[in-house]
């Protein structure tokens, strides 16, 4: 017959317990100072610049959201698995999913400035971001990690609590999906191709998640003098060096992909329409230089389709890129030309006279009047035909790290 599961109140009146309260406490208030600081002087104390979109508190709210789903894995192995022998740490590993959560979630909010900015985030919602669903994934996994944890609590309710660990263990999947969603599919899938990184973040949230639980529990057990087992500890280490395996190919797998973006030009969406337009043009126009403007990270996966397109079918062709997302990578002090075999020049900030000094040309160095001669009034989608018209070159101010200007060192004319 198997024994009853018998749960002990922690006292919390010796001074070992006191004093992690104190510690815990005191890095509150160092979070909550570190945020006074970050509004009051800008976000680039977090390491924010014009190459680095997200600063620290970023990495460790995105982190500590992957690795809430991750926390519930012992609950889902004791209730959805059957894993009888977890079923004593199943309400820790709730408990310390939604602690994980709410950390966050707090560093987001903090991050987001004024306190009426998360009045319009709760309130107003575009439905084709992914950000606006993972609004309702993470309230919804609270909730139901909630009743999941009031399900295994109250004896009433235990029947319904191996139904109530299917629901968390589907959600928590799916919070994970979206999370990874936002890099692999928005924000960093131009620049990385990386469908990938969804199921990756799933890997790293089942081991973030177990890892933190295993610290949490060890250190309680060590400090309250409760029995772990050492055969459940093996158990979970192992499974934890079996997600970090995961982690390992699917990290391998996304960088071995990514050195096949020019490779595999026919994979682009676009491909259809450039092929036969760079076919077209390199026939009528013969040139023995095409160049690139590539400024945004948005633009680097057709950049680089076109780039291997031409270098598969014209091999001895020679191949310029320049604009504002490659000076801003040359301007980095460990910058080391990876597109070498690919790109034959590369051009940091203004290009007219490096282009002309490729193509043989001694012209001096002047300021060049926009032509618009050959320019067709037909050919993009606007409400009326537009020129853009610049008053001035460069910028007066150079003190913004977000802006390529202070990379280009364009003088300000």
């Amino acid at each position: 017959m198997a024994s009853k599961i018998a749960f002990r109140t922690i006292e919390g009146r010796s001074f070992g317990y006191l004093l992690l309260l104190a510690i815990l406490g005191a890095l509150v208030l160092l979070g909550l100072g570190s945020a006074w600081y970050m509004e009051h002087n800008g976000h680039y104390v977090t390491g924010m610049n014009n190459q680095i979109v997200w600063g620290m508190p970023h990495v460790f709210a995105v982190f500590l959201i992957v690795a809430a789903s991750g926390a519930l894995n012992v609950a889902s192995i004791a209730s959805v698995f059957g894993k009888t022998a977890y079923k004593p740490l199943s309400r820790l590993s709730g408990l310390l999913a939604l602690a994980l959560l709410l950390g966050g979630l707090a560093a987001l909010v903090l991050d987001l400035g004024r306190p009426d900015r998360l009045i319009v985030a709760m309130t107003t919602y575009n439905f084709k971001s992914i950000f606006a669903w993972n609004i309702y994934l993470y309230n919804g996994f609270m909730v139901i990690v909630a009743v999941y944890l009031w399900f295994q609590m109250e004896r009433r309710m235990q029947r319904y609590a191996t139904a109530a660990g299917w629901v968390a263990f589907l959600w928590r999947l799916t919070l994970t999906t979206g999370t990874g969603s936002i890099f692999g599919f928005l924000v960093a899938r131009e620049a990385y191709d990386a469908a990938v990184m969804a199921p990756l973040f799933i890997a790293m949230s089942f081991s973030f998640g177990l890892a933190i639980f295993l610290l949490v529990t060890m250190a309680s057990c060590a400090w309250t003098g409760r029995p772990l087992g050492a055969h459940l500890l093996r158990r979970m280490g192992k499974l934890l060096a079996i997600f970090i395996a995961a982690v390992l190919y699917f990290t391998a797998t996304q960088h071995l992909t990514n050195l096949y973006a020019a490779e595999h030009a026919e994979e682009n969406i676009f491909f259809p329409y450039f092929s036969k337009r760079l076919k077209q043009l390199l026939a009528e126009k013969n040139p023995v230089m095409v160049g690139f403007s590539l400024n945004y990270l948005s633009q680097a996966l057709c950049t680089f389709a076109m780039i291997g397109f031409i270098r598969q079918r014209f091999p001895k062709m020679q191949i310029v890129v320049g604009g504002g997302l490659i000076t801003t990578w040359m301007q980095n002090p460990g910058w080391r030309n990876p597109f070498s075999g690919l790109v034959d020049h590369l051009i940091a900030g203004k290009g007219e006279q490096p282009l002309l000094t490729l193509l043989g040309s001694d012209t001096p160095r002047r300021v060049y009047t926009p032509d618009y001669t050959s320019l067709s009034d037909n050919m993009y989608l606007a409400p009326g035909f537009i020129l853009p018209y610049a008053a001035s070159s460069g910028c007066f101010w150079k003190k913004c790290l977000f802006c390529p200007e202070t990379s280009e060192a364009n003088p300000y004319i």
